[in-house]
């Protein structure tokens, strides 16, 4: 082999340190500019040719010497202009003319290179790979739809923090990601938010948003792809991270699929809450579709713009019991106690004791809200104290269940596991109709649906859109009607193809004269408004709930077995009963009535709907959650008692 000339070698050398970017440059111009101007200053010293007069200093001189010519260049080869106050003879002229010639080439080099350095900073600024040095941040990990009610909760939520960030580390580009936030969300009140391009997989990208010192992360899942594998691998990334931090993390995680679960967990361990949005979604829709202004209800507790769930430890409770805590608070509303031990117990027995350790469970404005009314100073007296009206207690036997009839209209992923839902609520002898154009529905019940036993299901294969195929239902004899977005396709189709059905419905209500409970599953909460006009009884924004649950999980993980409680058909729920169950329609209560008479059901009072607002945005349709126990409301006959209960 032939070995590389000494040139060759020389020429490898110079390509390499060429490559090394404008630093570079700048060196090899600075070298050439010294080589010009100690070259010339050299001649002009050695030929004689400068002539006699004023020094560098502005001091009267005879001939500069070697220095004085090298300052001389210098000033030329900096500064062209310099040159047009030269005088002496032509090799003195022409010497100068040439240091200045050169000079402009290297100044104009210098400007070039100088500019395209900073434009290739910026240009990788722009990328968003520089690394985040935030402490104490919410590290957000993905993108998606919902990432946009995330951050407009988180907002809310950090308002009383001192220098909030939240960092977004996603696979898109980081300038896009700014504008659709700015677009999406707007003000963002004293919270910072960074963004960063990478993938949240890979290690080296995970370590320029500062995993380690976050103080929550919250994962979502792609809209493409196979998403619980990707989540999986994320989490993977964190926990098993070669540098990770010493202390657990706080990671918070959506899972599409249930059977995916247990891989998650085993994944994540202790360090990761997962919401399993699937099932959430369709316990929600189950739970809605029974009963109406639900999901008002649930908006209002998952959001942070008015009462959140809330644990606080309360030392003049303990020896007290769980019923005596619901009268302890006029502004927070006790839901449940969190024991010593880390249980969740939503609505407990009414003699459960509180002891040393445990906190109560209650929704408030803030946590600093939380606060025991100090009104009872003789439990044995409460209800004097109180000024609880008992003769407006009412106290009705419970009725016996019926059969319910329920039609869905559409299918997604989520269809089946509403199906079993149901058949956990509703009576025997009940009956499910679906309606869809997707071929696979008998499919998926034969798959997922084989344990029902309160109901019958049947399947008519028909676009859900047709008016002719909707009059052919009878709908009016259904007692509930639930849509359900179509998926495969874009979210605005989806969600058009549901405002025309939930149109022809109204158009089908106000023709017969008759009312059915409507659900219907939105995709976008923009469309919310455009579907008002529709009437029906609930909405149910699915990305928008799960970003709520991610939100306020992320907060506080506990939240967890709360949700979990609250939306599981086992132990207790939301409901909204009749206010004719509880107290005297036409007679002015306090609220503190209203837990009394629910207390004796051995149910929690939450809050109340008033029939005659539930058409009225600006009132939160009627619904209103954790009232003043003090104030007096008059309720009339249809208004409604919002309760946790068993049943």
């Amino acid at each position: 082999m032939r070995n590389a000339t000494l040139r060759e070698r020389l020429r490898y050398a110079f390509d390499n340190s060429m490559a090394k970017g404008p630093i570079a440059l700048i060196g090899w111009l600075a070298l050439v500019s010294l080589a010009l101007i100690l070259v010339v200053a050299g001649l002009v010293a050695l030929l004689g040719v400068a002539p006699e007069g004023i020094s560098p200093t502005g001091e009267q001189a005879g001939r500069p010497g070697f220095l004085d010519l090298v300052w001389f260049s210098l000033m030329r080869t900096l500064d062209a202009g310099t040159m047009g106050g030269d005088t002496g003879g032509w090799g003195f002229l022409l010497s100068m003319f040439a240091v200045t010639l050169g000079g402009v080439f290297i100044v104009s080099t210098l400007i070039g290179v100088l500019t395209s350095g900073i434009e290739s900073k910026l240009d990788e600024l722009r990328k968003g790979r520089s690394k985040v040095i935030e402490e104490d941040h919410t590290l957000i990990l993905g993108w998606s739809p919902k990432i946009f009610s995330i951050l407009s909760e988180l907002v809310i939520a950090n308002e009383n923090r001192r220098r909030p960030r939240i960092v977004i580390l996603a696979d898109k580009d980081k300038v896009e990601m700014e504008d659709e936030i700015r677009a999406k969300v707007g003000d963002t009140r004293n919270t910072k938010v960074i963004c960063r391009t990478g993938h949240p997989i890979d290690l080296a990208d995970l370590e320029i948003v500062n995993p380690h010192g976050a103080r929550s992360i919250i994962v979502l899942a792609p809209e493409e792809g196979d998403p619980d594998s990707h989540v999986i691998k994320v989490i993977l990334a964190i926990t098993n991270n070669p540098n990770r931090r010493r202390e657990p993390y706080h990671i918070v995680a959506e899972i599409q699929d249930e059977r995916n679960l247990e891989v998650a967990r085993m994944v994540g361990r202790d360090e990761t809450q997962l919401v399993v949005t699937g099932d959430l979604i369709a316990r929600i829709i189950v739970q809605t579709c029974r009963q109406s202004g639900l999901s008002i209800v649930h908006t209002e507790l998952l959001d942070f713009g008015g009462d959140e769930i809330y644990f606080q430890e309360e030392p003049s409770l303990v020896g007290r019991t769980f019923a005596e805590s619901l009268f302890a608070y006029e502004d927070s509303s006790v839901i449940g106690l969190r024991m010593a031990d880390g249980r969740i117990l939503l609505n407990p027995p009414m003699d459960t004791p509180i002891g040393p350790g445990d906190k109560v469970i209650a929704v408030s404005e803030d946590d600093d809200t939380v606060v025991p009314s100090r009104r009872v100073t003789d439990w044995s007296r409460y209800v004097e104290q109180l000024d609880i009206d008992t003769a407006a207690i009412r106290q009705p036997p419970r009725q016996p269940p019926r059969p319910e009839r329920t039609l869905i209209l559409g299918w997604n992923r989520r269809g089946p596991t509403i199906v079993n839902e149901l058949d956990r609520y509703v009576a025997p002898g009940s009956a499910v109709t679906i309606v869809a154009e997707h071929g696979g529905v008998q499919d998926d019940l034969a798959a997922r649906c084989t344990a029902l036993r309160r109901q019958q299901v049947s399947v008519v294969q028909a676009d859900s859109t047709d008016r002719q195929v909707l009059d052919g239902l009878r709908v009016e004899s259904f007692d509930q009607v639930v849509l359900l977005c179509y998926e495969g396709i874009d979210a605005q189709e989806a969600d058009a193809k549901t405002l025309v059905t939930l149109l022809h419905l109204r158009d089908m209500a106000e023709k017969q004269g008759r009312h059915f409970r409507i659900v219907s599953e939105m995709l976008d909460v923009r469309n919310r408004e455009l579907a008002a006009v529709t009437k029906a009884d609930d909405f149910i924004v699915s990305n928008r709930l799960v970003s709520l649950m991610l939100s306020q999980i992320s907060e506080n993980k506990e939240l967890t077995a709360v949700f979990q409680d609250l939306f599981d058909p086992e132990g207790s729920e939301v409901y909204i009963k009749p206010v004719e169950n509880y107290v005297e329609p036409g007679r002015p209560v306090n609220f503190y009535t209203v837990v009394e008479a629910a207390r004796r059901r051995n149910e929690v009072a939450l809050g109340y709907r008033i029939l005659a607002q539930a058409g009225d945005a600006s009132k939160s349709y009627g619904v209103v959650t954790n009232p003043d126990k003090s104030a007096v409301v008059t309720f009339a006959p249809g208004d409604r008692v919002i309760v946790v209960a068993e049943e």
